[in-house]
């Protein structure tokens, strides 16, 4: 598969991930998932861990920390929202601390990765 078809992919993939992890977190009555077996904290560390892996696929050129702050600013948001008393949710800091700390070390390894994949330039 070509590297644009990769990146085209990534970006649909992406794009529906992160509606749907958006959908499941401000839901006053998200379904059972299978991963709730391993508790809340998990739950949101795999939800932005996919999407910074998806991201960094899907937008190669977009500067890491650009990445990290508007994912992390989407974790900030989603707890604002779960904090609206209608939707009997709760709003816990500690959530968005693990939604960030799951992105900067996905959007690390894909810039390591990035990095092994360049050409080393010399004289």
């Amino acid at each position: 598969m070509k590297p644009d078809q990769i990146r085209r992919i990534a970006t649909v993939l992406f794009w529906i991930a992160l509606v749907g992890a958006t959908t499941l977190a401000i839901m006053p009555q998200p379904p059972y998932l299978p991963t709730d077996e391993f508790g809340d904290k998990f739950n949101h560390m795999l939800a932005f861990a996919t999407l910074a892996g998806l991201a960094a696929v899907a937008f190669p050129t977009t500067p890491r920390h650009r990445v990290i702050e508007r994912l992390s600013f989407l974790g900030a948001m989603i707890e604002v929202v779960q904090s609206i008393p209608a939707l009997h949710r709760d709003c816990d800091i500690r959530d968005w601390i693990v939604d960030t700390f799951a992105i900067v070390v996905v959007t690390g390894i894909a810039a390591l990765i990035a990095a092994t994949k360049r050409p080393i330039s010399g004289g």
